[in-house]
């Protein structure tokens, strides 16, 4: 393990004949959180826990769980340039930031109740860590907590001093959260087993009815939709290299604007991306969240297009520091990389240095650090 896990210990004891309790606390803001707790869940079941799942949003009390994921949602989608300015607020010096994490510390005794008779305690929101955070400092939470930085960006509030281990999914995250205060360690991210490219594969085509001529371009904002994706897919379009594919997720008035523009493919929320991701040239990304990490895994090249403000555009550098994602900044530097992307060769573009999250929970991971930046 690295110096920083070493020094805390073992956090998960996997002795045999043991089944630890284990609590997950996701924030179903986006789906990327919920997918990180599920396959938290998953790897966590399968080293012989007992796992349990919560949602922050139902801990906080007085209904403020849905009121902010309202708030955010209104945000994102009709003032997402506003994004940006509100991290900046949310700096810990900032009086936003005093306001928010007071709000969010009314759910640590929620959450440590939820949670009571667990050996440990997860989280994959930044609402979580800082719940999870409080709980561990005022002494209501007696067992280690651990936050899992689902971003390829760490703003302040995925911090808290209270928690005692922080897992990023690549360096140049793992130092951002140094640089907040937290003891952080890389990790191997976790993306679903099926996402995860296979040499010979053969995936049917979810689009095959279609008849799409050429590569195609497979454009994501994320659960919601997030960004302005009618922009990517013209410019796309206009490259006259690509079919752009647009996943809308949840955002219905988007699919609807979409469908009016000839040679885009519209769709809405859909359960077989990987096999989208598999059939298509490229992915073409916004945020830097879970999506990214599957299609990453998936061995399609991935670029960075338009990215959010705020923690989309943090992401963005973040990844193409990592060597991981190139940022197309203009349509010309967009029309070069779907065509590099369209001869590129499959693999597993994940970084697969990094220890696995069990190995690292359970103090058996590899001593050396790892440096994926």
């Amino acid at each position: 393990m690295t110096s920083e896990a070493a020094a805390i210990g073992p956090v998960l004891d996997l002795t045999p004949g043991r089944r630890p309790r284990v609590a997950v606390v996701t924030g179903s803001y986006g789906a990327g959180h919920d997918a990180a707790a599920r396959e938290l869940a998953r790897d966590l079941t399968g080293a012989g826990c007992q796992v349990e799942v919560h949602d922050v949003i139902e801990l906080l009390p007085w209904r403020l769980g849905p009121l902010l994921r309202a708030a955010y949602y209104a945000q994102v989608r009709h003032h997402p340039a506003s994004w940006g300015t509100t991290l900046r607020l949310l700096a810990p010096d900032r009086w936003l930031h005093r306001r928010v994490t007071a709000l969010l510390e009314l759910a640590a005794e929620p959450v440590a109740a939820a949670t009571s008779g667990c050996d440990l305690v997860l989280t994959t929101h930044p609402f979580g860590a800082q719940a999870l955070g409080c709980a561990r400092a005022t002494g209501r939470l007696s067992v280690p907590a651990v936050t899992y930085l689902t971003d390829a960006s760490v703003h302040s509030l995925w911090i808290h001093a209270g928690v005692d281990l922080n897992l990023a999914i690549h360096e140049a995250a793992a130092q951002e959260a140094r640089g907040w205060g937290g003891s952080t360690v890389v990790v191997r991210p976790l993306v679903p087993r099926d996402a995860r490219y296979q040499a010979g594969r053969d995936h049917r085509d979810p689009l095959a009815a279609l008849e799409i001529i050429g590569p195609r371009a497979l454009v994501t904002g994320g659960s919601l939709g997030m960004g302005d994706l009618e922009r990517t897919a013209r410019d796309v379009l206009a490259t006259g290299v690509a079919t752009p594919v647009v996943l809308c997720g949840t955002d219905t008035r988007l699919r609807r604007r979409l469908d009016r523009i000839p040679g885009v493919v519209a769709l809405g929320w859909r359960e077989d991306v990987p096999a989208l991701m598999a059939t298509s040239a490229c992915v073409i990304q916004n945020a830097g969240g879970f999506t990214s990490l599957e299609a990453l895994a998936s061995g399609t090249p991935v670029i960075t297009y338009r990215p959010l403000p705020g923690h989309g555009s943090a992401s963005s550098v973040n990844l193409a520091r990592a060597g991981l994602v190139p940022w197309a900044r203009t349509p010309g530097d967009l029309a070069l990389l779907l065509g590099a992307a369209a001869v590129a060769v499959r693999t597993d573009r994940l970084p697969a240095e990094a220890p696995e999250v069990v190995a690292v929970l359970a103090g058996a991971a590899d001593a050396t650090p790892v440096a994926v930046a």
